[in-house]
């Protein structure tokens, strides 16, 4: 290709960048004045770039949300989060994150297998590509919307470990789909040594970032080292077979407790600022390209049957939808039935916040990243089975769940009259546990 045809290229791909940040700048003043979640209206206007003539065709690789993209929202998310808070609500973190994404993706093993006659491993990767919910929608919502703070603080706190347990399953059942096997007590255990060791190794580069920070005594310098903090978190364990995103987690944890301690409120502001721009532009540009895969699933559609596309898709929607609640009623109150103690230190949560919680199941773009990364053939040479359909699948769940339980999450909460609550309550919002001083509200570490 003559230098001419690459400077043409990279002019072209460079105009429709432009074209995206001018979509997602009037998109998010849109959104504004119509009192809708921007990623909602996003990946709408994602959907529509991909139809307009003209537009080639972009697709999304996997390993960019994966290795790219994925590593500074979790971390971001992490160090936002006070490490208190996290640590009084772990519990229902922990049922909601692993628990209920579980339970989610044998549900939808079972279904598919039983009513559709996908075998059950087929089904348990379309579980685990599915069953983690994603919560910018819904957080932005529900901040807008004054709900209680325990209720930001759990899903948040899901947020930040559920893709964690899904692409460990994911892992798990694509190894088992091309050898053949699988054993229980191998992979549980192999879980367990996952978690543990992701955890100590965040904590571990967490406590060396903090150090070369407070060394450098550079705000620059600083907010550069900070950019580099996630991947080196992610991609080490995520290279050795992990996921990465525990040891994340527990790297932003770490600098969301121990940040204020050793980096200057002078760095902490301008990181505010930076972060908040890259945020900003990853999360917009995630959902717009998210909607633009539209345009090449459609073409590749085609060689299925629609009908058994949208019957598909629609029962694993039902399933995943009836397999949170079915999971978040029974997490919430039964060990409060079991254990007098818990009761008593911890009692039940009106019913309303529990239907909020079972309610906000939408799922996003990791979930299309995971699907998009299927490998196209097995080892042996044979195209992997059902991997347009889990494409599909997948991408439908996430548009149905974003726009159909993104919009009507405001009108549930009204019914509910949740926010109402909190008014006659003083406008207290209750999170289980008072914020750490140390850490400020809006700090970056």
């Amino acid at each position: 290709m003559e230098a001419a045809e690459v400077f043409e290229a990279v002019e072209a791909k460079f105009q429709i960048f432009l074209i995206l940040l001018g979509v997602l700048a009037g998109t998010a003043l849109l959104a504004r004045r119509v009192n809708i979640a921007p990623a909602i209206l996003l990946l709408v206007a994602g959907i529509a770039l991909a139809f307009v003539p003209g537009m080639p065709s972009l697709e999304l690789p996997p390993e960019l949300v994966l290795l790219v993209v994925l590593p500074p929202l979790i971390y971001s998310a992490s160090v936002a989060m006070s490490w208190r808070e996290f640590r009084h609500n772990l519990r229902p973190i922990i049922l909601l994150a692993v628990g209920c994404v579980i339970f989610t993706a044998f549900a939808v093993a079972a279904a598919t297998h039983y009513l559709i006659g996908l075998p059950w491993g087929t089904g348990f990767l379309l579980g685990a590509i599915v069953a983690p919910p994603d919560v910018v929608a819904p957080l932005a919502i529900a901040r807008k919307l004054g709900l209680p703070r325990r209720i930001l603080v759990v899903l948040e706190g899901e947020g930040l470990a559920n893709d964690a347990t899904a692409l460990i399953l994911y892992r798990f059942a694509v190894v088992a789909i091309s050898t053949g096997t699988f054993s229980l007590s191998t992979a549980s255990g192999t879980f367990l040594g996952i978690v543990a060791g992701e955890v100590l190794f965040g904590v571990a580069v967490g406590w060396l970032s903090l150090r070369a920070r407070h060394r450098a005594c550079d705000p620059q310098i600083e907010i550069t080292l900070s950019l580099i903090t996630p991947y080196i978190a992610y991609w080490l364990p995520q290279h050795f077979g992990g996921s990465g995103v525990i040891a994340t987690v527990a790297c932003g944890l770490y600098m969301s407790w121990n940040g204020p301690l050793l980096i200057s409120s002078a760095t902490r502001l301008q990181g505010i600022f930076f972060w908040d721009l890259v945020i900003y532009l990853i999360e917009g540009l995630l959902f717009l390209l998210t909607g633009f895969q539209m345009r090449s699933l459609f073409e590749k559609s085609k060689a299925f049957p629609l009908d058994d596309i949208l019957s598909v898709t629609a029962l694993v929607v039902v399933i995943i939808v009836i397999a949170r609640f079915a999971w978040v009623y029974p997490a919430t109150y039964l060990p409060r039935m079991i254990s007098r103690a818990l009761r008593e230190r911890d009692p039940s949560p009106p019913w309303q916040w529990v239907f909020i919680l079972s309610f906000t199941g939408v799922r996003g773009a990791v979930s299309l990243a995971a699907a998009l990364a299927l490998p196209l053939a097995l080892a042996s040479g044979e195209a992997f089975p059902y991997r347009d359909l889990i494409l599909f699948v997948s991408f439908g769940v996430i548009i149905i769940t974003l726009v159909g339980l993104g919009l009507g999450l405001p009108a549930v909460v009204r019914w509910l009259g949740v926010a109402e609550a909190i008014i006659r309550r003083g406008g207290q919002a209750v999170a289980g546990a008072p914020r750490d001083p140390r850490q400020p509200v809006a700090g970056f570490a």
